[in-house]
Order: structure tokens, then C-alpha cells, then sequence
């Protein structure tokens, strides 16, 4: 198990979820996919967007949100949305080892289920009338704080 997971749910944009999976990769981050996807994971344009690292990730495929929260239950593990609707500024908020950060899917985010069951739902400031940036983007500003402050040398 690596400090961080990054979670996609039901992700619907094949080049977005290859970025942010090669990110992880890059980063030495778990993933974690809540299908259904809008796409096959044997996608070209998701395989060309994730490259050869995706061979050098950790990543747990979920068939539903329900097994996924099964799986995040039986590990104990805190579920920290992004989202344009979250209550906390990503930076002001203390991440800790073991925490699954989520993204929803880029055309509907994430339903109220997901925000529902999250421990934390946090947002990234942005100018009007700025709505939302692209989730790669978001994902990767996002496990750079946490990873900053989870593998902080004292």
C-alpha cells in the first residue's frame, strides 16, 4: 500500500483517466477505478494517455461503488473528495497516510452518495467566473499537497 490512493469514479474521458494514472504511477501512487467507466479499459486513447506506466501501477478495479466502499471499509480508509461543491480548500486541509482521494466523473463529478459517505470534501479556490478545471489538472494539484505533507522529512 502506497501513503495516498487516487480514486476515479466511473471516469468517462479515456485521455483524462490515462493521465492521472500515469501520474500515479510517476508519483508512486495507488489508483482505484469505480466502473462502470464511459469507456473499455483497453481503449486506445487511454492506453496511449497512460503509456508503458501503467504496468507500474497499483491499481484496484471496483465494479461498483458499492464494492468499493465494501473494499474501503474492510481497510479502514478515509474517503477525501475533490469537488467544485467541497466545504474545505484542498491546501488547508491535513491529509494523512492511508487517505483515498477521490475525483467524480468529468461530466457529472460525483452523485450524493459519494459525497455523503465522504470524510472530507474539499474544493480548489478558483476566480469567477471560473466553474471548474479539467480533472487530470485538479487530481494532480491535489495528490501534490498530499503527498507534500504525508512525506514530509522532519
Amino acid at each position: 500500500m502506497s501513503d495516498l490512493t487516487l480514486a476515479l469514479f466511473q471516469p468517462d474521458i479515456p485521455q483524462n483517466a490515462g493521465t492521472m494514472l500515469r501520474a500515479c504511477a510517476c508519483l508512486g501512487v495507488d489508483a482505484a477505478i469505480i466502473e462502470p467507466a464511459g469507456f473499455p479499459v483497453s481503449d486506445r486513447h487511454f492506453r496511449r494517455s497512460g503509456m508503458d506506466y501503467l504496468d507500474q501501477l497499483n491499481i484496484e478495479r471496483h465494479v461498483s461503488w458499492a464494492a468499493f466502499e465494501d473494499w474501503r471499509a474492510c481497510k479502514g480508509r478515509r474517503l477525501v473528495l475533490l469537488t467544485t461543491k467541497g466545504a474545505q480548500p484542498y491546501s488547508r486541509f491535513v491529509f494523512a497516510p492511508g487517505d483515498v482521494l477521490m475525483v467524480g466523473r468529468e461530466s457529472l463529478g460525483a452523485p450524493d452518495e459519494v459525497h455523503e459517505a465522504a470524510d472530507a470534501r474539499l474544493l480548489i479556490p478558483l476566480r469567477p467566473p471560473a466553474r471548474s478545471l479539467n480533472v487530470a489538472f485538479a487530481a494532480a494539484m491535489a495528490m501534490g499537497e498530499a503527498l507534500r505533507q504525508i512525506r514530509r522529512e522532519d
